[in-house]
């Protein structure tokens, strides 16, 4: 005897195939889990009865896709992040992509911008910044837009602070911001590298040819077969020998692109692209 789906997961269904017919954005290789949860926040914040409601809604007001968009993002990140992530990609990966003439950096899923600006002071520390190119997406134009603005509640400085420090910064974070009115505003001059873009992991292509890339803490909201679709897009952006650093729950171990990487610091997510190997004639 077959089970019968629940009511609720009759509608998120309809809601994933309204936004993917509608308006293109495929969220069917979302957890869902995790995919419910903010669905049913969408629903309560913008004041509907049930998720089938505002589905019917969506399908005939455009102007409601924004606000949809934004609420199933997951901007939630700080600057700094892990510090010894970033500790790491000072010590263990710089040093490498030096030898570069050019370095191209994509920042996958940046959010509000917090982990792209981190990497800029990085760069800029290290005197790599003038020749590096980061490109900085989301799928949310809201998250980009919050992004470009630099701008973060001053109440979170002292853990950027502290998390900067940790990470091995030689100056003060303050020397990056100024702060007024309850906020801080990052230095214009970080921005003058950083390319923000729309882009979807889930549906679009190779965004650019990188040398190194990274996507924290995304991948563990989309379901198996999504993760290695977009562990595949990463393998085929790479420059040979670029860097991948995904998230602290996150891993390579189990994908199907495994055996392209070796690890250069298994604890903080590292990864560096084999050369392929051909195979004999």
């Amino acid at each position: 005897m077959s089970t019968r789906p629940e009511p609720e997961e009759i509608e998120l269904e309809g809601f994933v195939r309204a936004l993917k017919l509608r308006h293109g954005y495929d969220f069917s290789g979302y957890a869902t889990a995790s995919l419910q949860r903010r669905a049913e926040y969408l629903v309560q914040t913008l004041g509907f009865e049930h998720l089938s409601a505002l589905t019917g809604k969506l399908l005939r007001d455009d102007a409601l896709l924004p606000s949809i968009i934004a609420g199933l993002s997951v901007p939630v990140s700080e600057m700094f992040r892990n510090p010894t992530v970033f500790a790491a990609l000072r010590s263990e990966v710089l040093p490498l992509l030096a030898s570069y003439p050019r370095i191209n950096i994509w920042q996958a899923g940046c959010a509000h911008g917090e982990e792209v600006y981190s990497l800029a002071i990085l760069l800029e520390e290290a005197g790599l910044y003038d020749r590096t190119q980061i490109y900085a997406t989301d799928f949310s134009d809201a998250a980009l837009q919050r992004a470009q603005e630099g701008i973060f509640a001053a109440k979170d400085a002292r853990a950027y602070s502290e998390n900067y420090l940790a990470a091995g910064g030689s100056r003060s974070l303050a020397d990056y911001y100024v702060a007024r009115y309850e906020h801080i505003k990052l230095d214009e001059r970080l921005k003058r590298n950083i390319h923000f873009a729309n882009h979807n992991l889930a549906a679009d292509g190779v965004f650019c040819e990188a040398h190194l890339i990274l996507c924290r803490n995304v991948l563990i909201y989309f379901s198996n077969p999504l993760q290695n679709q977009v562990l595949g897009l990463f393998r085929d952006s790479l420059v040979r020998g670029g860097f991948l650093c995904l998230g602290n729950r996150e891993s390579l171990d189990f994908a199907p692109v495994a055996k392209r990487f070796t690890a250069v610091n298994a604890k903080a997510r590292i990864y560096r692209l084999l050369p392929r190997v051909e195979a004999a004639p």
